[in-house]
């Protein structure tokens, strides 16, 4: 397995408080990594130690299988949206390429052209930035972050404050990025009915800590459709419906919960063997949740 990002208990710390708490996270080459947690959760924090925007009090951290994060080659190869733009609003969209094109050295005249069309802003002409739409700026501050060519893009909200428009069209762009050009994109978000569209995994952050690292999959399985029982006697429940229903697909997420995910047409059957066995079920009932409520359950309630 091939890693893009390895960081092994990073903390920082901004007096008492933990920004970020001894966080491990593991982003493959390839991935689309979705970042999820409340404001202030250290999302942002998180990042810009990974862009080298700021230093870690303690912990480790691999990009490329490589802890040399002074190499100005290792740098090259993150591009980085973390926060707003920094736009020239008085610019079109190709001058503000053109100044950074410059200023980072790079020869190729048109460079420029091929970003806006990677981005779809090929179209804009002379139009000056400050009349662009939400959406039309996150793209460029999307192709400013492509300029130089990285294998790595971390982008922070990048679909914060657009309209359902705009909201496509950024999400149509990252898995372009991801499938046709191979870039690896770890992206924070707080829509994450969006997130799940594109994400291949995630990450769950909670006061500064990681709380949870899933893949795709392992969040689909978790959620599939199940017969949820909220009982004190889980391991009692779980040896009876092994002795006498057989039932293997079974799980038990968190203490005093028990999803059973055979059974799901004769739940009553399930219930009714429970009882007889001197089971006490407080809750019985069919669910199947998506990664919003599994989320929410993940962070302890309503933000």
């Amino acid at each position: 397995m091939e890693y893009v990002l390895q960081t092994q208990q990073l903390t920082k710390a901004y007096g008492r408080m933990k920004a970020v708490d001894k966080v491990s996270m593991n982003v493959r080459k390839g991935d689309i990594y979705g970042f999820i947690g409340r404001n202030g959760a250290g999302k942002t924090t998180f990042m810009r130690l990974v862009a080298g925007l700021a230093a870690p009090d303690s912990g480790h951290l691999q990009l490329f299988g490589e802890s040399g994060l002074d190499q100005a080659g290792i740098r090259r190869r993150i591009g980085t949206l973390i926060e707003n733009p920094g736009l020239y609003q008085g610019m079109t969209a190709r001058d503000n390429l053109e100044v950074l094109r410059l200023q980072y050295g790079i020869p190729d005249r048109e460079l420029p052209d091929r970003m806006l069309a990677q981005v779809g802003l090929e179209d804009t002409g002379k139009k000056k930035v400050r009349k662009f739409s939400m959406g039309m700026k996150q793209r460029l501050g999307i192709a400013i972050a492509l300029l130089h060519g990285p294998d790595f893009l971390i982008l922070d909200e990048p679909i914060n404050g657009l309209d359902p428009a705009g909201i496509r069209e950024v999400r149509e762009l990252l898995v372009k990025l991801n499938r046709e050009k191979g870039i690896t994109i770890l992206v924070s978000s707080h829509i994450l009915g969006e997130l799940e569209k594109v994400a291949t995994c995630y990450g769950i952050i909670r006061d500064g800590k990681l709380v949870e690292e899933l893949d795709a999959g392992e969040l689909a399985r978790k959620n599939r459709r199940c017969h949820k029982l909220v009982t004190q006697d889980v391991e009692v429940a779980v040896r009876i419906l092994e002795d006498q229903l057989h039932i293997q697909d079974y799980d038990v997420p968190r203490p005093g919960v028990l999803r059973v995910f055979e059974y799901l047409e004769d739940t009553a059957r399930v219930n009714r063997v429970l009882a007889a066995g001197g089971v006490a079920i407080q809750e019985s009932f069919l669910t199947g949740v998506d990664l919003e409520a599994y989320f929410m359950e993940r962070m302890g309630g309503q933000e």
